[in-house]
């Protein structure tokens, strides 16, 4: 999405509204083999101006269809831009999205009297276990859903993965008994430290099968080590972030989206190693526990958006489960 930025929670939605600072949106229209998502999660959607006539031949739906579908509030006529730079000054702060008859007294009183959620995991997760399977699989991966992206299932599936996706609240004793080669820990959204199930998940099984992390998933698993996470001041948005490896010495361009961040120095006596880092700002973008087969990253490499990709991040996945069956 071009221009992505977040306003935080919208009170009654109590999820994050989505900012477009793209001039026109509505135009290309929504393709249903695009989604990334089963369930659109957004809360609300803020446009400058909306298009409701798509011109691309492969549109299915209008976003304000999808918008009417799923019950997600949006507005136009605002000046994103300006909205874009006050959130990049100031921070992201509560919004409510309300008629015009709401008085500005009502509105703020309605944002101060809304608690923060603390269960956007739990919202966005699938409710049961489903499969995605292929041909002549050769590895058994059990991903846990915080808010997975569907390009995560089908880059594991196109390297021979069997995927079962289970609810972001799937014990170990669960995740065992269908014994996987190696376990995936998905994106999402909201505070890490508030998806505790996944994290004690993490305590029981690492170093007993490889697992791999990406973005929210890669908070849980330093949180499961006893590293700290914060959130950032306005998060890290859009597909041109520089991300160097640290061990090999190379710099990724990245596609991100996410508002918390780990903590580079509580990473001390953790077990953890950071692999990758930030140019921008220096924050934590990879760790790994060699021991205990054990890695993650914060940036989305099945997602990336230039040459360079990132996709060895899969590979190295793969690489670790090889190692796990040839030792059995």
């Amino acid at each position: 999405m071009v221009g992505y930025q977040e306003i935080v929670s919208d009170p009654s939605y109590t999820d994050q509204a989505v900012v477009m600072t793209y001039p026109l949106i509505g135009n290309y229209g929504i393709t249903d083999e695009d989604f990334e998502t089963r369930i659109p999660t957004i809360g609300a959607l803020v446009v400058g101006e909306y298009n409701d006539h798509p011109s691309n031949f492969r549109h299915t739906k209008t976003l304000s269809e999808v918008l009417e579908e799923y019950h997600i509030p949006g507005i136009e006529g605002i000046d994103t831009r300006k909205l874009n730079r006050s959130i990049r000054d100031h921070g992201s702060r509560r919004v409510l999205i309300t008629n015009a008859e709401t008085t500005v007294e009502e509105g703020l009183a309605v944002i101060k009297n809304t608690p923060i959620p603390h269960d956007a995991v739990s919202r966005v997760s699938c409710k049961k276990r489903w499969y995605a399977r292929t041909p002549d699989h050769i590895y058994n991966v059990v991903a846990v859903d915080c808010g997975i992206k569907l390009n995560i299932v089908r880059s594991l599936n196109a390297r021979g993965c069997n995927v079962t996706v289970v609810p972001y609240n799937t014990d170990a004793k669960t995740v065992l008994a269908m014994k996987p080669d190696g376990l995936f820990l998905s994106n999402g959204p909201g505070d890490p430290e508030d998806v505790t199930p996944v994290i004690e998940l993490v305590k029981e099984l690492r170093g007993r099968l490889p697992i791999f992390g990406i973005c929210l998933g890669h908070q849980m698993i330093s949180l499961a080590y006893g590293a700290k996470t914060y959130k950032l001041k306005f998060g890290h948005r859009g597909g041109n972030h520089p991300v160097k490896n640290l061990e090999t010495g190379r710099v990724e361009i990245t596609s991100q989206n996410h508002s918390y961040a780990v903590d580079v120095d509580s990473l001390a006596g953790t077990g953890l190693t950071l692999t990758h880092i930030n140019l921008l700002d220096n924050t934590a973008e990879g760790v790994e526990c060699v021991e205990d087969r054990v890695f993650s990253v914060q940036y989305h490499p099945e997602s990336a958006p230039g040459p360079q990709d990132s996709a060895y991040l899969f590979d190295k996945f793969l690489a670790l489960m090889k190692e796990e069956k040839t030792n059995a």
